[in-house]
């Protein structure tokens, strides 16, 4: 696989997995169902693939990539501790 082809998908599966936490957060409506379908613990499983997708694709990233997945997985955790306290 070309690397342009390959940096394509891996963008894919980063966003993916974040509009599904998103989702799970409340942040975003369920493209099926048009609704706001939230499940907070279920977000958790996406950002913890995130985390993982980082470990393991260590030292095999582009700094560009890398940056992303950063940022990616930061902004997913504030929100999903922001989520976390309004349940208090």
């Amino acid at each position: 696989m070309d690397k342009q082809k390959s940096t394509e998908i891996f963008l894919t599966l980063v966003y993916s997995l974040q509009m599904q936490a998103m989702m799970n957060l409340g942040k975003l409506k369920n493209p099926m169902t048009e609704k706001i379908e939230k499940n907070v613990e279920a977000s958790q499983v996406s950002i913890d693939m995130l985390e993982m997708l980082l470990d393991k694709t260590e030292n095999n990233l582009s700094d560009d990539e890398k940056k992303l997945l950063e940022h990616v997985i930061s902004d997913l955790k504030l929100n999903y501790v922001e989520e976390l306290n309004k349940k208090e």
